[in-house]
């Protein structure tokens, strides 16, 4: 024993130098053999090689996606048939709802999505949390059999106690009642909300991300969806978290503003789909699709066409991304963005300016008040390359807007969770739903269309007038914009 301790220490640093060099060769060799993106490959090999112990072990907690869930995968599939099966009716003259180009881009979701597009979906706008919260409330208010809850935030405050006072309330007169938070979003204000809820009974789960858990692996992923089913027949998705600084009588003159979206019809059902499958990710627990979803009789007749479109580092990779490159790529007369946090990759940045360079109108309205200084800097650092071939970016006025809207063509919608960002599109768990319907895409197109009138336009004249301190700080913080 003596002997190998002389030896330790005789050869410590050697030892040191070699189990150090074993990690950060073997950390590069799982880069390279699993990275799509090269820039994020060099980047992460750079770290593992430059920051000895250090660098290999931020990689096994951050870089490498381990969502390969068998169990998990299986009891999917089964939820997928059944939400498909469940009042689905598969749309074949898409004409009816939109213009002809987006057959291509139909064809193209198809391939990112495996969730069926179904006719006979209402989708109704709620404008700011003056309308969303109050219909969430009252959808809440009159359950009679269930309510499920998933979102990013649920605040301990006034907007917080309302919606814990509903579900416990819901739970008391004896609706079945499951909200699920997400583990870091929770943690926006101390204490939880997690508490006044489960004294009262009602069956709380963390969506856990977060490195002090057994889930370390996902450490950088966090779940952004916002999904409430009421009855199994209404449901509600969007942007908007569940906080008192989207309510005027709060907010007053600093309200932020966001539009939430009200929803029924087939629609819902694979609302229900990707609600269960992240419960069953959080708690093992398996809940069935059929003792949740209302019958089809309970769906109001309505003519939209929608599909869920789920995104996350499991199967569904950078399912929104490739479908936002569809749209860009189909495209003919104009395309509307508004997005809080605007920092799409290279690969976006080009579809935009492509479609520009072919003549197609496209705007982009983003926050001229962030809640997010970095990300702000960042956004600023990046606009150039957008503007450069035409792309017109416009700098909102008035208070922070969440919303996040997309439009192509008068006919075509992109509503949800997603931000224009690398997080959102690569490494969160979203939930957006395309809609095919003239008039959804008419309403977001003027609530987009308002925003412009009351905009500044962002040139490289405005760019210049930044300064070369301002200019160095935001290329520095864009730099690190894939980890805002």
């Amino acid at each position: 024993m003596s002997s190998l301790w002389k030896f330790l220490v005789e050869y410590q640093t050697h030892l040191i130098f070699a189990v150090s060099v074993g990690l950060s060769v073997s950390a590069a060799v799982h880069i390279a053999l699993t990275k799509r993106d090269v820039r994020a490959a060099i980047a992460w090999v750079g770290v593992v090689i430059f920051s000895p112990f250090l660098g290999p072990v931020l990689y096994f907690v951050m870089g490498i996606n381990r969502i390969r869930q068998t169990r998990i995968k299986s009891h999917r599939d089964r939820l997928l048939k059944e939400g498909a099966d469940h009042g689905s009716v598969t749309v074949s003259d898409l004409t009816r709802y939109a213009a002809a180009q987006c057959l291509s881009l139909k064809r193209a979701s198809d391939t990112v999505t495996r969730f069926p597009l179904c006719g006979g979906n209402e989708i109704i706008p709620l404008n700011g949390g003056d309308q969303a919260y109050p219909a969430m409330l009252a959808a809440i208010d009159s359950a009679t059999d269930s309510v499920l809850l998933q979102t990013y935030i649920f605040d301990n405050d006034i907007v917080g106690h309302r919606f814990s006072d509903s579900l416990i309330a819901a739970f008391e007169r004896g609706v079945r009642v499951r909200v699920l938070i997400d583990s870091i979003g929770v943690r926006y204000s101390h204490p939880t909300i997690v508490h006044r809820l489960r004294e009262k009974g009602v069956t709380v789960a963390l969506f856990e991300t977060n490195a002090v858990t057994w889930r370390m692996p996902y450490a950088n992923m966090r779940c952004h969806r916002k999904i409430l089913v009421v009855d199994g027949a209404s449901g509600f998705a969007g942007g908007m978290n569940i906080r008192e600084e989207f309510l005027t009588e709060i907010g007053h003159d600093q309200t932020a503003r966001d539009i939430h979206f009200r929803m029924r019809g087939p629609i819902v059902a694979q609302l229900l789909v990707v609600f269960c499958h992240d419960w069953l990710f959080s708690t093992g627990e398996q809940l069935k699709l059929g003792d949740w979803v209302a019958a089809e009789s309970a769906f109001m007749p309505a003519d939209m066409a929608a599909r869920c479109v789920p995104s996350g580092p499991d199967r569904e990779i950078e399912s929104t991304h490739k479908l936002l490159l569809a749209a860009c790529a189909v495209a003919q007369k104009h395309i509307r963005i508004q997005s809080p946090y605007f920092l799409p990759d290279q690969v976006l940045i080009g579809a935009l300016t492509t479609a520009a360079r072919r003549g197609v109108r496209v705007d982009i309205v983003i926050p001229g008040k962030n809640n997010l200084r970095l990300i702000q800097y960042a956004m600023m650092a990046q606009i150039d390359q957008v503007i450069e071939t035409g792309c017109r970016v416009w700098k909102g006025s008035g208070n922070f807007d969440h919303s996040k809207l997309m439009t192509v063509d008068d006919s075509w919608s992109l509503i949800g969770s997603s931000n224009w960002d690398s997080r959102s599109l690569r490494l969160n768990f979203e939930i957006d739903i395309e809609v095919y319907d003239r008039r959804l895409a008419g309403w977001i197109n003027d609530a987009i269309d308002n925003e412009i009138v009351h905009a500044q336009r962002v040139t490289f004249e405005s760019l210049r007038k930044q300064g070369l301190l301002a200019t160095l700080r935001n290329k520095l913080i864009w730099l690190a914009s894939p980890y805002l």
